[in-house]
Order: C-alpha cells, then structure tokens, then sequence
C-alpha cells in the first residue's frame, strides 16, 4: 500500500519562478470554471466497511477525510491509505473503492442508506455505529465541471490527484473543508447553497495547486499556460473573443516575431493560434446558448460575427452541429 506522503511532491519554488505563471491567465481560467450537479454524502464509516463508486464519464468525485483514515483502491489494484486531512479528486471519474481495510466486502454508494439533508445533500451510516478510534468521516461529492473558454484543460488533469489539504501546495484549503463538514452537520437553512459556492473555491484551489506545481513536465495547454512567451497571447484571445486577430498583432503582444510566436504556439499548444481562436469561439458559444440560454443572434454579436448565417456555418463546421441542434441536444 503506497502512503499519500511520499505521492505528493512539495511546490518546487524555483520551478514555478522559471514558469512565470500568469497570474491574469489563472485568473481568467479560474473565473470561467463552473462546477454543475454536484451531490454531497456525509458518511460515516465504522470498520469493516467498503464503498464502490461506479464510472461516471464527464464527473468528477473528489473525497475528504475529516477523522480518522480511510483505504482508497483504483481499478487497477493500486491502494492508497489516506489519513485526517488528506483529500482525493478523481478528476475523470474512474470507479473505485474506499475501504476500512484491504479485504473489506464491497456496496455500492448507491445501494447504501442514506438520510437526505436536502435537495443534494445526504448522510449516511455505514459499517458499525459503535463509537472507535477506528472510525472515520468521510465527506464526499460528485460532480461535473465545466471549464468554459477552457475546457480542454480538463482532459489534460491526471485521473488521480492526492491532496494533503494542510500542505503547502493549498494554504488556506483546510479550513474551507472544514466548513464545508460543518455546513452539512448543522444543515442549517440554506446550506446547500453555501456548499456549492465553498466547493467552487475549493476546485479552484485544486486546480491553481496543479497548474503551478504538479506538471512540469506538461505540454500543451497547460504548458502554455505557464510559458510567459505565450500567456499574454492566450489572455488576449480569451479576454476579447470576438476580435479578428491576425497572428501578427499576438506575437507583438508576445514581444516575438510573427514566425517565432506562430512557430511556438503550433509546438506547444499543438493548434495554429487561428485555429485555436476559432475553436474558443464555438467552445464559448457552446456554453452561452446551452448553459446560459442565450438566443443565436446575441451569441452571434458578441463573438464578432457580422450575421446570424455566418455564426452558425462557423460553428457548425468546428462542432458539427448547427447552433439550433446543439441547444436542444444539450
């Protein structure tokens, strides 16, 4: 069984100072995260006890030990202990188990007795209810995240993420937890909805903690989320959609030259900055007529375009819809 400590690497400083993390790009990435359906358990779990949580495509579980410990094991085998103040986000929602030990016998989430605190809160009860050093609470949610103008961020998030909430990486994330376990003791009127402005904060946290420290390695969007020579160009493209930009006008705002900017962003982003200005149109476009409603003809204006038919080939070409069609299968 591999311990939590040794899986979570302490912030390398220099690293993310030789990154030059935009701090205006995370921000913009940070605003448009939104986190739909989400369903909290309080559980508490008293030894021998085994939980089973089925794949769900397009979500993410994210679990907080409160007290006591916890066993974790993926679908590959792979078992993790988990102690008071550790935290797991499973970014993709790949199934998996926790556990009192190695050789519990496993239920379903699903099948287990739950009390409803409120419309997506509940509590539950599971192994024995005898008070023991052994037992352990557990806070529990399940949800969908939606990135915006940058979802392609979320396919790039590892499929496990193990947290110390009191490290270093994420100052400040064990106390929002905490109030989050508080909330869903006293279920006093309208927690439900602080929870889900605390469980924003707390995704969010993740997801700075990772960009910053947990990809040095990465290509892609999140490598150029952290190269200075590109993140203005990118801040510039998604603060202001809706402008024709020509490759020329980013690279000046890169400090770089037309072929050089063009030549970076097409190696690190693996997309020619054009293209990729397209494709956040139609993402953003996507949210605004699903998510938030609103009519064709305002999406439309709002990402440049000088007619409702010049919108819709556009984004059908991209998404393979019409604009119509991708509202109603939303």
């Amino acid at each position: 069984m591999r311990s939590l400590e040794l899986l979570i690497e302490t912030p390398n400083m220099s690293s993310i100072d030789s990154f030059s993390v935009s701090s205006d790009l995370i921000t913009e990435l940070l605003r448009s995260m939104r986190l739909r359906g989400v369903q909290y358990r309080r559980i508490h779990a008293g030894p021998p006890y085994g939980l089973g949580f089925s794949d769900k495509s397009g979500h993410a579980y994210f679990h907080f030990v409160a007290a006591g410990s916890t066993v974790l094991r993926l679908e590959d085998g792979s078992l993790y202990e988990l102690s008071a103040g550790n935290a797991v986000f499973i970014a993709h929602g790949a199934a998996h188990q926790l556990l009192s030990h190695a050789g519990a016998e496993v239920q379903d989430i699903d099948s287990a007795v739950a009390a409803p605190l409120g419309d997506t809160v509940c509590a539950m009860q599971v192994g024995h209810s005898a008070d023991s050093p052994d037992n352990a609470l557990l806070f529990s949610g399940c949800m969908e995240f939606e990135f915006g103008s940058l979802q392609g961020l979320g396919r790039l998030m590892p499929g496990l993420m193990l947290i110390d909430a009191g490290g270093q990486r994420y100052p400040g994330l064990m106390p929002i937890l905490a109030t989050m376990e508080r909330e869903v003791s006293a279920a006093r009127i309208g927690f439900a909805g602080i929870l889900a402005r605390l469980a924003d904060v707390v995704a969010a946290m993740i997801v700075r903690g990772w960009v910053e420290c947990a990809c040095g390695n990465a290509s892609g969007l999140v490598a150029a989320l952290r190269d200075p020579r590109l993140a203005q160009a990118l801040l510039a493209l998604h603060q202001q959609p809706g402008r024709d930009w020509s490759v020329a006008e980013l690279a000046t705002l890169c400090n770089a030259s037309r072929s050089v900017f063009a030549e970076r962003f097409q190696t690190t982003l693996g997309t020619p900055p054009l293209r990729y200005a397209t494709e956040l149109r139609m993402r953003l476009a996507s949210q605004w007529l699903t998510l938030e409603r609103l009519p064709i003809e305002e999406v439309a204006q709002r990402l440049g375009y000088t007619s409702q038919a010049a919108f819709s080939r556009a984004f059908k070409r991209i998404t393979g819809n019409s604009p119509g069609a991708s509202r109603r299968q939303r």
